[in-house]
């Protein structure tokens, strides 16, 4: 049976991808120590999973209006100008199928096939393989970790062209943890407004911020700014709600209208009980963040504490989100492990996962060979025995 060359072009996403290998030696019996995933081991918060009971209860459970029940659209914005002084009108926002679906609105409603979108490298494994599913052209545009994997203002101008519609920014980082600092992103918004570029500034870690490290949504660098903003966030990575798939857009009006009509035939409402699950998370005690990030905290400065004990490997920290994004081309062309030689980050995976039963995830996935990514979103007893392993896999 046919199936489309648009769709026939597309790689799995490689994040789930290392996770289905670490899956299939575990269902061989082999014990697997798995960083891939970037998701919260925690449970959703107690008050988060009652208010899904108590709308199931009361029989919330039917279609809503296709871009979410306006309780949570004003929730949304209440917490917008709470946590970052800025205002949104309801009718600005968009309730969709977690952040990712909310991106392919976003690129469905602004790119024409040929247009062109910004994305530095190294990105979320997904952004440019959306891109290209609506006809557009992704323009990678290389960082560097000397610069905390930051793009420059100068970069930014380079890479624009009469064909550029958008830029895709992602601070916190997946898959760096890097925040860019607040003038970086200053020079950046000076660059939009000048040159009149769609900012899509994906915002989803928004809340794991670690000390030393500031927080400055997109849309708070000033009104000409906003008018070319536009936010995409949800409650998947704060609230430890990764599987109840909700998440936002925050544009202005013309957008957000091209969006619903877009999910009004496509999707049509996400799901009913989730979005009241949100709107505890948005409306309801906000102590389960800080207490999950005061545990990310703990669990970044061991693991960087032990990657920079091991000779040979190089990173930015991260300053926020939880992944650590690090360096292994030293160890190309030279048996580790016990092992024959790796040449590339995929190899080097391939055989800690084979050779030591590890899993991460290799950064040309992200658009940066020579890369691994570690997600510690995983208990402190497992980090300390991956880390254990990754030292002696290196060792060997």
């Amino acid at each position: 049976m046919h199936t489309s060359a648009l769709v026939n072009q597309l790689k799995p996403s490689e994040t789930l991808a290392a996770a289905a290998r670490a899956r299939e030696l575990r269902s061989k019996g082999i014990e697997v120590l798995e960083f891939t995933v970037g998701e919260p081991d925690f449970i959703t918060p107690a008050h988060i999973r009652e208010a899904a009971r108590n709308a199931m209860d009361a029989g919330f459970t039917r279609y809503t209006a296709a871009t979410g029940i306006p309780e949570l659209k004003k929730a949304i914005c209440d917490a917008f100008l709470r946590d970052h002084g800025v205002s949104w009108k309801p009718s600005e926002v968009t309730v969709s199928n977690g952040a990712k679906h909310c991106l392919h609105n976003v690129l469905v409603a602004c790119c024409e096939p040929g247009d062109e979108v910004i994305i530095p490298t190294p990105y979320w494994v997904s952004y440019s393989a959306l891109v290209e599913l609506v006809g557009a052209k992704p323009v990678l545009v290389e960082t560097q970790e000397a610069d905390g994997f930051c793009l420059s203002a100068a970069q930014f101008r380079n890479a624009i062209t009469p064909r550029t519609r958008l830029l895709m920014l992602n601070s916190p980082s997946n898959p760096t943890g890097g925040v860019y600092p607040v003038a970086a992103l200053q020079a950046l918004a000076e660059v939009a407004v000048e040159k009149d570029i769609i900012v899509l500034s994906d915002e989803i870690y928004d809340k794991l911020i670690y000390p030393g490290h500031e927080f400055r949504s997109f849309a708070a660098l000033g009104e000409e700014v906003k008018k070319r903003t536009i936010i995409v966030n949800g409650v998947s990575k704060a609230y430890a709600m990764t599987g109840w798939r909700i998440g936002w857009t925050l544009a202005p009006d013309n957008v957000s209208a091209a969006i619903n009509k877009l999910q009004s035939q496509q999707t049509s409402n996400p799901c009913s009980v989730s979005q009241y699950a949100a709107l505890a998370a948005l409306t309801g005690p906000q102590e389960c963040v800080a207490e999950m990030c005061s545990e990310f905290i703990k669990r970044r400065d061991y693991v960087c504490g032990r990657l920079r004990a091991i000779p040979g490997l190089s990173f930015a920290e991260p300053g926020g989100a939880f992944y650590v994004f690090f360096n292994v081309s030293s160890y190309f062309g030279r048996p580790i492990g016990g092992g024959a030689p790796v040449s590339n980050a995929t190899d080097f995976c391939t055989a800690l996962l084979d050779r030591a039963h590890v899993a991460l995830v290799a950064g040309d996935a992200f658009g940066t060979p020579g890369y691994v990514r570690l997600s510690f979103a995983a208990s402190m007893e497992s980090l300390v025995a991956g880390l254990n392993a990754i030292e002696k896999f290196l060792a060997g």
